[in-house]
């Protein structure tokens, strides 16, 4: 089985301090720091708005961080910067996230259908460790077809909410795609995100997951490495 990795999502940080936020958290024993990359107008210039929401947004209705801000964050820090890409055309993000220093890069089955294959090459020919993500209404067959091929992905995200949004309550529902995954891929990569916290994290570690974003439940602790560190040992017993 794989090794747990726990994932404060920055999303919930002091957007106003990011380098000591992550610093902070990689004191506070994260593994990784997740990074979530959403946007609703695509033009390449289009890359630095934060959390502004618009009226004609596509795959998520809010802009959060952009290649310009993990460029300037990995000046700062060493730690694996796991990036999810909430975004419409995330083959035209592989190439700044590649020069900014981007450790992985998840894209979404739902808007990757037609080119996955090119898509996943590129990300690997850039250094970072490609994933998939699946929304919680996405049936978890979609993603086989990038595990089973001759150049498959190295994780699956799977939502434990709708993305787009910080806060949402768990969907224990969603488990059943974890345990599907985990039972067909015993050594995957399996990563949930949405809820995450001391009372939801036994589902799913006894599910299969082992790779936890957590935000809220993290960043508004009194102690988060103490939550941190709880997450972590309920991965490890249950696996």
């Amino acid at each position: 089985m794989p090794i747990a990795k726990i994932a404060p999502s920055m999303l919930s940080s002091d957007f106003a301090n990011l380098a000591s936020e992550a610093d902070r958290m990689i004191q506070c024993g994260a593994d990784w720091l997740h990074m979530d990359i959403m946007a609703n107008i695509f033009s390449k210039s289009y890359w630095v708005l934060v959390l502004v929401p618009l009226q004609d947004g596509h795959f998520v209705p809010n802009l959060t961080i952009g290649a310009p801000v993990i460029q300037s964050l990995r000046k700062h820090s060493k730690a694996y910067l796991d990036c999810h890409l909430m975004v419409t055309n995330p083959l035209d993000y592989v190439e700044p996230l590649g020069k900014a220093g981007a450790s992985g890069f998840t894209f979404h089955v739902e808007a990757s259908k037609d080119n996955w294959q090119e898509l996943v090459q590129q990300i690997k020919s850039k250094g970072m460790k490609p994933g998939v993500a699946l929304k919680p209404g996405t049936p978890v067959e979609e993603v086989y077809p990038l595990l089973d091929g001759e150049n498959p992905v190295e994780m699956v995200l799977v939502m434990t909410v709708e993305p787009g949004f910080g806060g949402q309550k768990f969907m224990p529902e969603t488990m059943e795609k974890v345990r599907d995954l985990r039972k067909k891929y015993p050594s995957l990569d399996i990563e949930v995100d949405g809820g995450l916290g001391p009372s939801t994290i036994d589902a799913a570690a006894s599910a299969g997951a082992n790779c936890i974003v957590a935000g809220s439940s993290v960043f508004g602790a009194p102690e988060p490495a103490q939550v941190i560190s709880l997450l972590r040992k309920s991965v490890e017993v249950a696996h």
